[in-house]
């Protein structure tokens, strides 16, 4: 028997298409990664589609929806009926940013044919990882993670060899995943960093983001800031750094003194595929340490560092 897929977390479409095994996929959510939007039937919505809201209107509609009960994700369920999947990958990691094992149990309990949910739910590095094995064990083609997941752990090597190679020294690093309320950095991030040869004191490892008061960022003065709002590319970012730029003492920072502030596409890090978070581990080892690395050719457009964009602004 052929098993039928459906991806309700991009993260995890993205890793069936790096494994090569998208002819088993076929459904996923509108966040998707091309080419699975415009290949697969698109099940999961949210009420939130198409629409421009700010960071603080985003918030507090996920903010009220969650305090309320309520998801804003809901599932086309005459499109999964017509699909009748063997298997559902989906995610508890949180509730925003993605539709949850919860509702989604909710919305395949009236299907004549019950698919299996598997939840991937990752801490941490290495719990990314190993999705892509489940995924692929789930798949029945085990063989396929290990393939994928050799390549990455070869070019995370690679990074981490020449960081040691030369004892560079651990650059201090504040990462953001949303700027109104600002939020730290948590889960899998935090370790993207260290092995990127950086460390951030205020993040959350193996944990959720939580609300950094902006005093404690400007007590910590990190040497280097890194934007990636969830969610956000990079010009989706750069129409709020204002609230950031506006703020009492940012000229004070060191980061921005040293004119080390960066935005960078929310998928290197609040997408967690394995292949993505290593394209993120690399980028940041040539923010961080150019003397050492240079920002791989495939990834020159998920980044702008924010004072040259002023200067092009200007210009």
């Amino acid at each position: 028997m052929i098993l039928k897929a459906c991806s309700f977390l991009p993260a995890a479409t993205k890793m069936i298409y790096d494994m090569g095994l998208q002819d088993l996929l076929h459904g996923v959510t509108f966040e998707c990664p091309f080419p699975a939007l415009e290949e697969k039937p698109k099940i999961v919505r949210c009420m939130l589609e198409g629409k421009n809201y700010s960071s603080a209107e985003i918030d507090k509609i996920f903010s009220a929806s969650k305090a309320e009960g309520k998801s804003l994700y809901y599932v086309d369920e005459e499109l999964l009926q017509e699909i009748e999947p063997d298997i559902i990958f989906t995610q508890d990691v949180c509730e925003v940013c993605q539709i949850d094992t919860k509702c989604t149990a909710a919305a395949v309990y009236k299907l004549q044919k019950q698919p299996q949910l598997i939840p991937l739910s990752p801490q941490n590095l290495d719990d990314v990882f190993n999705t892509a094995l489940t995924i692929a064990q789930a798949l029945e083609h085990e063989e396929a993670a290990y393939t994928y997941l050799a390549k990455l752990q070869n070019r995370q090597s690679q990074v981490l060899d020449k960081l040691r190679q030369h004892r560079m020294p651990l650059k201090r690093i504040s990462l953001l995943e949303w700027i109104e309320p600002i939020y730290n950095c948590g889960h899998w991030i935090p370790f993207q960093i260290a092995q990127a040869g950086g460390i951030d004191m205020l993040s959350n490892p193996s944990g959720d983001s939580i609300v950094t008061p902006w005093e404690k960022i400007l007590k910590y003065n990190p040497e280097v800031l890194v934007l990636a709002p969830c969610g956000f590319e990079t010009k989706r970012s750069i129409e709020e750094m204002g609230l950031l730029t506006k703020r009492k003492g940012w000229e004070s920072l060191q980061a921005v003194q040293s004119k080390q502030v960066y935005v960078l596409d929310y998928d290197l890090f609040t997408q967690p595929s394995a292949s993505t978070l290593i394209d993120g581990i690399e980028l940041l080892a040539a923010l961080f340490h150019p003397q050492l690395f240079q920002v791989p050719a495939h990834l020159q457009h998920k980044y702008i560092n924010l004072f040259t964009l002023n200067q092009d602004v200007q210009a």
